[in-house]
């Protein structure tokens, strides 16, 4: 089923080869068509992402089978039913993670991986909230298991991440700290309910962090820069602690490492990235979000934490934007729909 007054086109964003915001391009597109099990969204914003930015420098190409459009989140109006979707009707309004395509006047989703407009939020800022909160959910909470109680931190707490990651340990009971690189980054940390923000270009976070917790170190620790980071982490964690990696943005190889702290300390790494992860898991999040966490969303006890926004057609200063770590939670595309 399918809204009968819908154009025959679109405006999609495309990237003409790999490289730097100039490869970036605006373009006409037949509409795409739900299958089973899936809607069609009226994309009134997307999210941008650092996903994004590495796909169009060519280092993280879609999955096999997904389009070329980049764009791993949404928020619309759901504008066709494919064969079999429950729950859902026409006119709804969702977000939704998508693999790949939401920069796009139209977007294909997975009815399993829509989630309902929370009533405190605009459709725009709502669109800031599946890759983030799916991303925070899966490996804070179901794969770092962060109990009430413990000592959490997250690194680039100024990010779309990390503004998530804080706001959603302190919903989970947790003594939160942050990094930033900034005075300012780390108020706007504190001001989303950070217990302390360490400002990483003043202060040697390890030693930060042993200070705030009187030599003890966190439990969680949730990290998106990888190797460089690697023996600090570890110096950061309680015995039984848990290292959460998402992101290798300071490498992914790591030479010298002594081990025994982590045997000492019965520590536990783990990870995930998102977007290759089977349909399956994305809905198994998606229904812990939807009972854990939608609640407080539609309470407004969770803020919207959008930096600024762009028309579709100024994707590339986005990327820039992105590229420049300059911003204080998501940047995010709107279509005008």
């Amino acid at each position: 089923m399918v809204s009968t007054d819908l154009p025959e086109t679109m405006r999609q964003v495309r990237f003409t080869g790999s490289g730097g915001p100039e490869v970036i391009t605006l373009e006409s597109a037949p509409l795409p068509k739900p299958a089973a099990g899936q809607v069609l969204i009226a994309v009134v914003a997307a999210g941008v992402n650092r996903p994004d930015v590495a796909q169009r420098a060519g280092v993280y190409p879609p999955p096999p089978g997904a389009t070329e459009i980049p764009g791993l989140e949404v928020a619309g109006r759901v504008v066709g039913l494919g064969e079999g979707v429950t729950g859902l009707s026409l006119g709804d309004e969702v977000c939704a993670l998508v693999i790949s395509g939401g920069y796009a006047e139209y977007a294909v989703a997975e009815a399993a991986l829509c989630l309902k407009r929370p009533k405190a939020f605009s459709l725009v800022d709502a669109a800031g909230l599946p890759e983030t909160f799916f991303t925070v959910y899966s490996n804070v909470i179901q794969r770092g298991h962060l109990a009430r109680g413990e000592r959490f931190l997250v690194h680039g707490g100024s990010s779309g991440i990390g503004a998530t990651a804080i706001q959603m340990a302190k919903l989970f009971g947790a003594t939160v700290f942050a990094t930033a690189g900034s005075a300012e980054k780390c108020r706007f940390c504190e001001h989303l309910g950070a217990d302390a923000a360490i400002d990483y270009k003043q202060a040697d976070f390890a030693e930060e962090v042993k200070r705030l917790t009187d030599g003890r170190g966190v439990d969680v620790i949730l990290d998106m820069i990888g190797a460089s980071y690697l023996a600090r982490n570890i110096k950061s964690l309680a015995p039984d602690g848990r290292l959460v990696m998402i992101a290798l943005m300071g490498g992914y190889k790591v030479d010298g490492l002594n081990i025994t702290p982590i045997m000492r300390n019965r520590l536990t790494f783990t990870g995930s990235t998102l977007r290759p992860r089977s349909r399956a898991d994305k809905a198994a999040i998606a229904e812990g979000l939807r009972k854990d966490v939608w609640p407080e969303l539609d309470a407004g006890r969770i803020r919207s934490v959008t930096h600024t926004t762009f028309p579709l057609e100024e994707a590339g200063k986005a990327h820039a934007l992105m590229e420049t770590s300059a911003h204080l939670g998501k940047i995010l595309l709107t279509t005008g729909l």
